[in-house]
């Protein structure tokens, strides 16, 4: 009959190492210690197969280790990547992560903060589309595109340098005759600056530019409708087209191309906005402007993770980059 074994605990690791108590837990808590104690530890907790008790290390320090994460699906490959990013960088600091997919319901994300809440989350990271969106102030919400005030961080992308680089780059390329496509949306968030950077591109530029903004909930084909009054003798008055969005890029070209027998990017141009890769990680789905999710993650993150204080800022601005995916010329 065999001798069973206890369970190893985090003083048979100090025991084994030949180190304090103390530098053990610093270790499995990600602090910073010397170098040579990190790597003595780390070798007593392989031998001992010593496991961290999640539970045990929330009841010292009054956490879950947990932090909610909220967008409104995964069904659109930018929200899973941006979700996946997050993940990762919550996964290196050893929490985990709690996900609810809010489908675009202003009710709904009320309800699943107030769950988020009662799970002792340890705080929130969400692109919200309810503006009047109430968390407890003893829970950190960090908050993507959407500013809710000057207490709650918001971090994004830099839009309007976005758009303005996207009337660049359609004019670099040739371009002579522009249009803005966009879903316009009520709420008061960083994409809408989109727009704004656009216009200014094209006019320090010198170039003509024709905006169509349509509300939330109207179908696409008022898009096709514009596009068709501005089609004469085979021929688009537009031939650069900037879309807000990837998805509605793919849409438009699929217009242009299949129903007014029109060739992306050799009669018309189009860049879109975010930088959705086919499957995740292949080629762009069009030419782009890419926003960097993986620093955005990251700056979530630290600042869900961070103390609260007075020196939070208010807007992190991140910079983006132009990405060639096929709908303009090389």
């Amino acid at each position: 009959m065999s001798e069973s074994k206890s369970v190893p605990t985090m003083k048979d690791v100090a025991r084994e190492a030949g180190v304090a108590l103390g530098t053990v837990s610093k270790v499995v808590n990600g602090l910073p210690v010397g170098e040579d104690y990190r790597l003595r530890v780390e070798k007593a907790i392989e031998k001992l197969n010593y496991r961290v008790s999640s539970y045990a290390r929330g009841l010292r320090s009054n956490k879950t280790y947990t932090i909610a994460v909220m967008v409104p699906n995964l069904i659109s490959p930018f929200f899973s990547k941006l979700v996946n990013c997050i993940n990762h960088e919550l996964s290196a600091r050893k929490y985990r992560m709690l996900f609810y997919a809010t489908d675009y319901d202003p009710a709904q994300e009320q309800e699943l903060v107030h769950l988020a809440e009662q799970q002792k989350v340890d705080g929130i990271i969400c692109l919200s589309y309810n503006p009047h969106l109430q968390v407890s102030p003893d829970v950190p919400l960090v908050s993507i595109d959407r500013y809710f005030g000057a207490q709650i961080p918001c971090v994004a992308s830099d839009n309007y340098g976005g758009g303005r680089l996207a009337a660049e780059k359609l004019v670099e390329n040739g371009c002579k005759n522009l249009a803005f496509l966009r879903i316009g949306s009520k709420l008061t968030n960083e994409p809408n600056k989109r727009k704004d950077g656009f216009i200014a591109g094209c006019e320090a530029l010198d170039v003509p530019y024709t905006l169509k903004i349509i509300d939330d909930g109207t179908p696409y084909t008022a898009f096709f409708e514009f596009l068709e009054e501005h089609f004469h003798d085979g021929k688009l008055d537009f031939d650069g087209i900037f879309c807000v969005t990837d998805s509605m890029a793919h849409v438009i070209r699929g217009a242009l191309t299949q129903h007014m027998g029109l060739r992306v990017p050799e009669d018309v141009q189009i860049i879109g906005f975010d930088g959705v890769r086919h499957f995740g990680d292949l080629e762009y789905t069009c030419s782009t402007i890419v926003q960097p999710l993986e620093a955005i993650a990251a700056n979530c993150v630290e600042l869900v993770l961070s103390p609260r204080g007075e020196n939070a800022p208010a807007l992190i601005c991140l910079p983006v980059s132009y990405g060639w995916g096929g709908t303009t010329r090389e």
